[in-house]
């Protein structure tokens, strides 16, 4: 098992790895900075170190994404509400919580569920 193991090891180390090489774009390199600016906020740093990652692992994964993928992140974060998930978000996130304790029996407020129990 472990000769197999090694080997798929050694194997995977062998295979040339996808590269992607071009000229960065000036609108590129301004996306990247929104990002950057985006992620050295206080309250995404602390969230990010919630959810386990370091601030070096977000920038070589911000530095590996493709200009297509930089444009869509830019564009998604500019997009985004500054508050969170927003009120229509906070409508539907609580309905969801409530149809789940309605379904598993906890709670009776939607007459069209039939509970599990």
């Amino acid at each position: 098992m472990r000769r197999l193991i090694a080997s798929a090891l050694i194997l995977s180390l062998a295979l040339p790895l996808p590269l992607q090489a071009g000229m960065v774009s000036t609108e590129s390199a301004l996306e990247r900075a929104r990002i950057a600016a985006a992620l050295d906020r206080a309250e995404v740093q602390q969230q990010l170190r919630a959810y386990g990652v370091t601030p070096d692992e977000i920038r070589m994964r911000v530095a590996a994404l493709s200009d297509a993928e930089a444009a869509e992140l830019a564009a998604r974060i500019e997009s985004l509400p500054a508050g969170g998930i927003g009120l229509v978000g906070a409508i539907v996130l609580v309905f969801l919580v409530l149809l789940l304790t309605d379904i598993l029996g906890y709670t009776k407020i939607f007459p069209f569920t039939r509970p599990v129990k």
